[in-house]
C-alpha cells in the first residue's frame, strides 16, 4: 500500500491497482459491515478495515490523499493507527493555499441499535466522548472524553490497539474468519486476563480505541466536522448509520470554509512526531 499526494480539494480516494478502480472516501460509498468499515463503489469494488488508516489522516490533517492498494483491504499492521501516522510525518505534510472545508453539525442527531448509540451535537471544536461495557473484568466499564486538536489524537489515542476475547477469536477463527489475527495485532483478553505480550499501553485502552476506531469512521466524511461525538457501546455500524442519519436532512449540517480561528480546534493542526507515544 502507497500513499500518495493529491490536488488541493481532490479529497480521500483508494485506488485498487487489482482492479484497476478509484474507490472515493465518502458516504455514497458506505456499506454497513461486522467488525470493520467498508466502502464500496458503484462497479462493485471494495476495500475494507480501512479505520486505522483514515484515522490516522484524520489525526494528522491529512484531507488530500491517494491510496494506492493491491487487494480489498487495507493491512492491519500492530492494531492502532500509530505505524501510519509515523510514516506520514516521516514522509511530511504540505499545507495547500486552497480553503479547508468542515461540516459544521447544527442540530442533535442520534442513532440507537439495541443497547449502542451515538450522537452529533454542535459545538466549535472537534469533541469525542465514549462509554463501553464488557463482562470480561480486565475491561469492564470504560469511559472517555477529549477535545481532539493540537496532537491530541497522537498522543492520547494513535497507539491504542484492536482488541478482543479470546473465545470470539476462536469463535470467528472457526469459521474461516479472522485468520491473520494474533496477539501481534491485537489485544486479546482471557477472563480477566491480558495475553497479549507486554500488556496493555494505556490502562484504558480498549475505550481509546473506540475512539481511535470512530475517528477513522467520522472520516468517511471526506472532511473534518466541527461537533461533538457522543457514543455508548458503538462500533462501525452505528457511527456509519449516524453519517447516515446526518446527512439526510440538510437542516443538520453545513459544510462551510474553516475559518482561521477554529482550525486550531481541528486534528493534526500543530502535530508532529514528538506527539507520537513511546510504544508507537
Amino acid at each position: 500500500m502507497v500513499i500518495r499526494p493529491a490536488a488541493p480539494d481532490a479529497g480521500l480516494a483508494f485506488y485498487r491497482s487489482d482492479v484497476d478502480s478509484v474507490i472515493a472516501v465518502s458516504p455514497a460509498n458506505w456499506v454497513e459491515a461486522n467488525l470493520c468499515t467498508l466502502l464500496r463503489n458503484a462497479a462493485g469494488h471494495e476495500v475494507r478495515t480501512i479505520e486505522h488508516l483514515l484515522a490516522a489522516l484524520h489525526g494528522c490533517g491529512v484531507h488530500n490523499a491517494l491510496i494506492d492498494i493491491d487487494g480489498p483491504e487495507v493491512p492491519i499492521l500492530d492494531g492502532s493507527a500509530a505505524p501510519f501516522v509515523r510514516r506520514l510525518l516521516e514522509a511530511g505534510l504540505v499545507e495547500s493555499d486552497a480553503p479547508l472545508y468542515v461540516l459544521r453539525v447544527l442540530r442533535d442527531v442520534s442513532v440507537r441499535r439495541g443497547d449502542a448509540c451515538a450522537s452529533l451535537r454542535p459545538a466549535e471544536e472537534f469533541r469525542m466522548s465514549f462509554g463501553i461495557a464488557f463482562d470480561d473484568p480486565a475491561i469492564g466499564r470504560q469511559s472517555a472524553s477529549m477535545r481532539l486538536h493540537n496532537g491530541a489524537f497522537l498522543r492520547e489515542l494513535s497507539d491504542c490497539r484492536t482488541f478482543c476475547l479470546r473465545a470470539d477469536v476462536e469463535a470467528m477463527q472457526a469459521n474461516g474468519l479472522a485468520l491473520g489475527g494474533s496477539l501481534d495485532n491485537a489485544v486479546v483478553f482471557d477472563r480477566g486476563r491480558v495475553l497479549s505480550p507486554g500488556g496493555l499501553r494505556r490502562q484504558d485502552e480498549p475505550v481509546r480505541h473506540k475512539m481511535l476506531d470512530a475517528m477513522g469512521d467520522l472520516y468517511v466524511l471526506g472532511c473534518p466536522l466541527l461537533g461533538h461525538y457522543q457514543a455508548e457501546r458503538a462500533g462501525h455500524a452505528v457511527t456509519g448509520l449516524l453519517l447516515q442519519a446526518l446527512l439526510a436532512d440538510p437542516r443538520n449540517y453545513r459544510i462551510e470554509p474553516c475559518q482561521p480561528h477554529l482550525q486550531a480546534h481541528l486534528p493534526g493542526m500543530g502535530t508532529s512526531l514528538r506527539d507520537l507515544p513511546l510504544s508507537a
